[in-house]
C-alpha cells in the first residue's frame, strides 16, 4: 500500500474494535505497517490484521497488558523486531464502565487508571527511543469528552483521561525538541459497539448532549483526524487537544 505514512510503522493500542480498529485500518489504508494491540480480545483483533493484509497492507498482531510494564516494553520490542522501527504510537487502551462514585472502590479505580493513563506512559516510555530515531515521530493520545464535560457514574474513566491532557501537553514539552509531536484527539458522541467491560450500555452522559450535525460520529471520523496528525501536513501541531464531536460539546 502506498500513501503519505509509506515506509513508517504505528503501533495502536486497544485495536481490536471501534476507534482502535478504524484507526489501525486508516493508517494502514495511508502506508503504514501496522501493530494491533489488545489485551484479550486475539479474534477480533487479528481479524483487523487481516484486513490489513487483505488491502495490500502489513500488520502484526500482539497481545500484551500495557498496563504493565513488561507488557508495554515487549509490545515495542515485536515492534522493532518484525519492522525494524517505531513512527507513531496511538495511545486508545481504554476500559469505559461507568459506576457511581459511592459504590467504586480501590480495585476499580486502579484498573481504569492503569490503563488509560498508566498505559500512555508506559508505552511512550517504552516507544521513546525509536520514536526519537524516526525523526518524524507522533504520539497520538484518545481522550474523552466526559473529561471535559462532566458525567456521573464516571469518576475514574474522567480523571484518567484528563490525566492525559496533562500527559500529552508535558511529553509536547518534553520531546519537541527530538521532532516527536504529541496531540490528544478528543472523541464525542461516536456509535461505537459497547462490551461487557462498559456493562454492554450507551454511556450516560450521551442523553444529555446533541449534536450540531445532525448525527453521531463514526470511529472511522476519529480515525481520520489521527491520520492527518500522524502524517507530514501536520508536522507543526503539537501539544494540542482537538475535539471531534459533531458540536456536542464546544469548548
Amino acid at each position: 500500500m502506498s500513501g503519505e505514512l509509506s515506509g513508517q510503522v504505528a503501533v495502536v493500542t486497544g485495536a481490536a474494535r471501534n476507534i482502535g480498529r478504524a484507526i489501525a485500518l486508516e493508517l494502514a489504508a495511508a502506508g503504514a505497517a501496522v501493530v494491533v494491540n489488545a489485551k484479550q480480545s486475539a479474534e477480533a483483533a487479528a481479524e483487523v490484521v487481516h484486513e490489513i493484509e487483505r488491502q495490500g497492507g502489513q500488520g502484526l498482531l500482539f497481545l500484551a497488558d500495557i498496563s504493565e510494564p513488561e507488557g508495554a516494553r515487549d509490545l515495542m520490542t515485536a515492534a522493532q523486531n518484525r519492522f525494524g522501527r517505531i513512527d507513531i504510537l496511538v495511545n486508545n487502551a481504554a476500559i469505559r464502565r461507568e459506576v457511581p462514585f459511592a459504590q467504586l472502590d480501590w480495585a476499580q479505580w486502579r484498573e481504569v487508571l492503569s490503563v488509560i493513563l498508566d498505559g500512555a506512559y508506559l508505552c511512550a516510555s517504552a516507544a521513546l527511543p525509536a520514536l526519537r530515531q524516526s525523526g518524524k515521530g507522533s504520539i497520538i493520545n484518545i481522550g474523552g469528552m466526559s473529561a471535559h464535560a462532566g458525567s456521573s457514574g464516571r469518576a475514574h474513566v474522567m480523571a484518567a483521561k484528563a490525566g492525559l491532557l496533562g500527559l500529552t501537553r508535558a511529553l509536547a514539552h518534553d520531546l519537541g525538541a527530538d521532532g516527536i509531536t504529541v496531540n490528544c484527539v478528543v472523541p464525542g458522541m461516536i456509535n461505537t459497539t459497547r462490551g461487557a467491560a462498559a456493562g454492554n450500555t450507551e454511556p450516560a452522559h450521551h442523553a444529555v448532549h446533541n449534536t450540531l450535525l445532525g448525527r453521531r460520529g463514526t470511529p472511522e471520523d476519529i480515525a481520520d483526524l489521527v491520520r492527518f496528525l500522524s502524517g507530514p501536513h501536520a508536522r507543526y501541531l503539537t501539544g494540542q487537544v482537538i475535539h471531534a464531536n459533531g458540536g456536542a460539546f464546544l469548548p
